[in-house]
C-alpha cells in the first residue's frame, strides 16, 4: 500500500512540474490535479507603455501629440486657386485692351468726381514707376522677377495647408497680377495703367491696373494670415 501511494504522489509531481514548466515558457497549459479540468492562459504583455513620445528636438506628452492636427496640403485642389488666378488675368488683360482701344493717352475720363478717373498710361519701370526712366534693361529685370514670382507661387499653391484658405486667396490673387503685367511687360515692353484715384487737384495716387490690385490684395491677406491664422493652425 505505501509503495503504490509513494507512485501516486510522484505522478502527481511530475504533473504539477511539467504545467509550472510550461507556464514559465508561455505555452498554452495542461490540466492539472485530478479533476483533469483546462486553465487557459493568457499571454500577458508586461512591456511598460511609453507616456512621452519624440517629436523633433522636443519631448511631446503621447496624449497631446494626438491631439495635434495634421496639416493636410492643397494638393490637386489647388486647381481651385488656380482658377481664382485665371480670373484675375482674364479681367486683367481685358480691362488693359478696353482702355487702349477707347482712352486717349494721357487724357482723363472722370468716372466719379473728384475722386476717379479713367487715364491711359504707360508704367516702363515697377510700381510708382519706379525705375521707369532706366535705359531699357529694366523690362528684362522685372519680367525675370515676375517669371520667378509666378513659379514660386504656383508651386507654393500646391503645397499651402488646405485649411489656410485666406492664404491660398491671396497667394492666388498675387499669381494673377504677377503674370498679368508680365504679359505686358513680354508684349509691349511696358505695362498698361489706366486706374486714376486722386482728390480734384490736390493729391494723386499713381496710376495702377486690375493685376496691381490683385497683388496689393494679396499680400494683404497673407499679411493678415500671417499674424492672426498661422499661429492658431500650429496649435
Amino acid at each position: 500500500m505505501t509503495e503504490s501511494t509513494d507512485r501516486l504522489d510522484s505522478t502527481k509531481l511530475n504533473s504539477v512540474e511539467s504545467a509550472s514548466t510550461n507556464i514559465a515558457d508561455k505555452k498554452v497549459p495542461i490540466a492539472v490535479s485530478s479533476t483533469h479540468q483546462s486553465i487557459d492562459s493568457k499571454t500577458i504583455n508586461h512591456t511598460p507603455k511609453a507616456m512621452y513620445v519624440t517629436s523633433g528636438n522636443s519631448i511631446t506628452p503621447k496624449d497631446k501629440l494626438d491631439k495635434i492636427p495634421k496639416m493636410v496640403a492643397n494638393g490637386s485642389r489647388a486647381f481651385i486657386w488656380y482658377l481664382l488666378a485665371i480670373m484675375v488675368l482674364i479681367l486683367d488683360q481685358w480691362t488693359k485692351w478696353l482702355a487702349q482701344t477707347t482712352l486717349a493717352f494721357n487724357d482723363p475720363v472722370p468716372v466719379i468726381e473728384p475722386f476717379l478717373n479713367w487715364t491711359l498710361a504707360y508704367n516702363y519701370g515697377a510700381a510708382f514707376s519706379f525705375l521707369a526712366n532706366a535705359g531699357g534693361w529694366q523690362k528684362w529685370f522685372f519680367s525675370g522677377v515676375a517669371f520667378v514670382m509666378a513659379i514660386f507661387l504656383t508651386v507654393y499653391l500646391i503645397k499651402a495647408p488646405r485649411a489656410a484658405k485666406l492664404l491660398s486667396m491671396g497667394l492666388a490673387l498675387m499669381l494673377g497680377g504677377a503674370i498679368g503685367n508680365l504679359i505686358d511687360r513680354l508684349r509691349i515692353g511696358k505695362v498698361v495703367d489706366f486706374i486714376h484715384v486722386h482728390y480734384a487737384d490736390v493729391w494723386n495716387y499713381p496710376l495702377f491696373n486690375v493685376a496691381d490690385i490683385g497683388v496689393c490684395v494679396g499680400v494683404a491677406l497673407i499679411i493678415i494670415d500671417m499674424i492672426f491664422l498661422e499661429s492658431k493652425r500650429n496649435k
